[in-house]
């Protein structure tokens, strides 16, 4: 591998890391323009892995916007990330493949400040500190991503969901999957 080939490489991880971040941050704020923007024009999101819908970008922002408006603070964390180029006999292709864990916890109020004072533009609000969020879950999602003339971007997103914590409807506590989606 070259130098040069070896820094193509290394940029085109960075931008695919960024890409998975915006993502993480789209849906936390709701952004759901921004969150459309970082998929391929064909893309789809498979949330059925945790209770969600699966299809097109457009059909499942909709459903994003519905389930997660009862959970409007939301902050979810995307770790452990291993990604996979496609490799083109010593040459990064235009595909790749993430693979990474997700810990979601969502509520109802912020517990501490607005969302605003923090840089952020989603609903939060100044609920009494150390409260507990509504809603805690974790698992792991897979992203196809696709290299286009923009830069990389998002072709399949799924969502598997090991775990959930949380009060049902009745006010019961629940874990395993079937709970709420989180994002």
């Amino acid at each position: 591998m070259t130098q040069r080939v070896a820094l193509a490489t290394v940029m085109d991880r960075l931008s695919i890391d960024a890409v998975i971040t915006d993502y993480a941050v789209a849906v936390d704020d709701g952004a759901w323009e921004d969150y459309g923007a970082l998929f391929t024009p064909d893309g789809r999101a498979d949330y059925r892995g945790a209770g969600g819908t699966e299809g097109p970008v457009a059909e499942t922002v909709r459903w994003l916007e519905d389930s997660l408006r009862l959970l409007p603070v939301r902050q979810h964390l995307i770790v452990n990330r291993r990604l996979d180029l496609q490799d083109l006999g010593g040459y990064p292709g235009d595909q790749a493949r993430v693979r990474a864990d997700y810990l979601s916890p969502a509520g109802t109020s912020g517990t501490s400040g607005t969302d605003a004072e923090a840089g952020g533009t989603g609903s939060g609000g100044t609920a009494g500190r150390g409260q507990p969020p509504a809603l805690v879950s974790g698992g792991r999602y897979v992203f196809e991503l696709r290299r286009t003339e923009p830069g990389w971007r998002i072709r399949t997103v799924t969502m598997h969901e090991k775990w959930r914590y949380g009060p049902e409807p009745g006010g019961s506590e629940t874990s395993g999957p079937g709970a709420a989606p989180t994002g």
